[in-house]
């Protein structure tokens, strides 16, 4: 089984991260961190450059997980990413990170949070930083 932790170099994709490790080391199980981004923007603050993935690997080697990284470019939405690689990887746990959203922002843009919560079959764990 596998732990899918959702990345955003942000604090709140850190918190998620964190959040994997301890569940991954816990359950025994393979950590797979997932980075992605539409690519309908020159700059996507969402997308991981190779710094930000190079200090993953490090903590990941250094905490003892098993683990693998997979960043989607030209994707869909987040949300649809995580949710199809939740199911063919037979994700045992999802991990999401939030941040602080308004009730009018979540109506007018929605929830990449909502909606993985809704469209995943495994359970999710959702952090905050």
């Amino acid at each position: 089984m596998t732990i899918l932790v959702g990345y955003v170099p942000s604090p709140e994709g850190e918190a998620a991260l964190r959040a994997g490790i301890v569940e991954a080391r816990r359950r025994g199980e393979k950590l797979l961190v997932v980075n992605t981004t539409r690519g309908d923007a020159y700059a996507d603050p969402r997308f991981a450059q190779e710094p930000d993935l190079s200090q993953v690997r490090e903590d990941l080697a250094a905490q003892g997980v098993d683990f693998d990284i997979r960043q989607v470019l030209g994707a869909r939405d987040a949300a649809a990413e995580i949710i199809d690689m939740a199911a063919t990887t037979d994700a045992s746990l999802v991990v999401i990170g939030l941040r602080r959203r308004s009730a009018v922002g979540k109506l007018i843009m929605g929830s990449a949070a909502q909606q993985i919560l809704l469209g995943v079959d495994c359970p999710v764990l959702a952090v905050k930083a």
